[in-house]
């Protein structure tokens, strides 16, 4: 039976999660979640740390609660018209690449054909054991033909969960399974010419669970320390982009004093 202390932990993140308190907003105060929660507020301080040491919830005062969220000076720019597409005809295309030439007119420019590339949505996971380590593969990529380490990832399926995907991938091409994945961040590495979206997702802990499986796939396994991870980058030893996002942000939160779990 769930206690009343894991319901309240439960629901407080559910409302997080699906955004009934977005990035920079309040929670209620105090008195208000003790009512509409139903629970005492001693239990209630206890959940409320919890998630702040968690990186859930930030403690602002004495008493006040925001979701984690980042301030901004810069205000978004105005009165830019987008691009007109008037079509797309398809030049080539198969199971993993689909190659077109859109039809488009940027303001005041004339019409012209543009390339476009698209491949799939993929999803890479950050996953760091207690001893601040990160998960890795020592992999050879022929397109550059050379070796590097990378973070494990791959190809959402169709109608799959991203964040179900990136669990997937850890686990077949390292053997390990994640405890836990955060969505930190969704981007576009090639966003001129390529539509390939890439999420990423950082999680603390995984079960050593077997052998690798996804053969094509895994390299050397290895728990790489993240204090070497800017030297690494430095030598050029990290490859692809998801990786090098995914380690930033690692990076940059732990300069921060915040989880690594937490949502750009």
């Amino acid at each position: 039976m769930e206690t009343k202390s894991a319901r309240v932990d439960r629901t407080i993140r559910e409302w997080i999660s699906t955004g009934k308190y977005p990035p920079g907003s309040k929670l209620p105060s105090e008195r208000k979640l003790i009512e509409d929660l139903e629970i005492g507020r001693t239990q209630l301080r206890v959940v409320l740390g919890r998630l702040a040491l968690e990186g859930v919830v930030e403690v602002h005062g004495r008493s006040s609660y925001r979701v984690p969220g980042h301030a901004v000076s810069v205000e978004t720019p105005t009165g830019l018209e987008p691009w007109q597409i008037h079509g797309e005809r398809i030049l080539y295309d198969n199971r993993w690449v689909k190659l077109g030439l859109v039809d488009v007119e940027p303001p005041g420019v004339e019409r012209f054909e543009h390339h476009v590339v698209r491949l799939h949505h993929v999803a890479i996971a950050a996953v760091l054991d207690d001893q601040d380590r990160v998960l890795m593969l020592w992999r050879y990529r022929f397109v550059p033909d050379s070796f590097g380490w990378e973070l494990p990832g791959g190809i959402v399926d169709e109608d799959e969960d991203p964040a179900a995907a990136a669990a997937r991938e850890v686990e077949e091409e390292t053997g390990w399974r994640p405890d836990d994945l955060k969505h930190v961040v969704t981007y576009q590495p090639m966003v001129g010419m390529v539509d390939s979206p890439h999420e990423i997702y950082v999680g603390r802990g995984a079960k050593h669970v077997g052998d690798p499986t996804d053969l094509e796939e895994a390299g050397q396994v290895a728990w790489v320390p993240l204090a070497d991870i800017p030297g690494l980058m430095a030598r050029g030893d990290l490859m692809g982009s998801g990786t090098l996002v995914a380690l930033l942000h690692v990076l940059a939160s732990r300069a921060s004093g915040k989880s690594p779990t937490t949502a750009v």
